[in-house]
């Protein structure tokens, strides 16, 4: 299963980017969908995650500042990352499992923060 990331780019602090990624509409509904982000030179971590087309969870690092939100009519999950600032800069990952059946990854889409 191809996941398809997007939405990356070069941004200042302080801005804002809302990647997305289309998922599968037969496993969208069903799926814990997540992103991960990798910077250089460090662990992939989990950044944000959502059940249940509602339940979410974030890491302390971006809460208050990321969104993660799905669109059933899109089969789209997003991360709206506001605020923005230079150590979220790192290659962001779209994860989709359903534990014990599947666990796809997108292909990655880099977010730079700099000025």
């Amino acid at each position: 299963v191809q996941l398809q990331a997007s939405g990356g780019g070069l941004v200042q602090p302080g801005g804002s980017l809302r990647l997305s990624c289309v998922v599968p509409r037969s496993i969208f509904s069903i799926s814990v969908m997540a992103w991960y982000r990798q910077a250089p030179g460090k662990q992939r971590e989990l950044v944000a995650s959502i059940m249940s087309g509602s339940i979410t969870d974030y890491a302390d690092s971006v809460k208050g500042r990321f969104t993660i939100s799905g669109d059933n009519a899109k089969n789209t999950v997003y991360l709206q990352m506001n605020s923005l600032k230079p150590e979220d800069t790192a290659v962001y990952y779209c994860n989709v499992k359903r534990p014990r059946y599947y666990d796809y990854w997108g292909q990655g889409t880099l977010v730079t923060v700099s000025s």
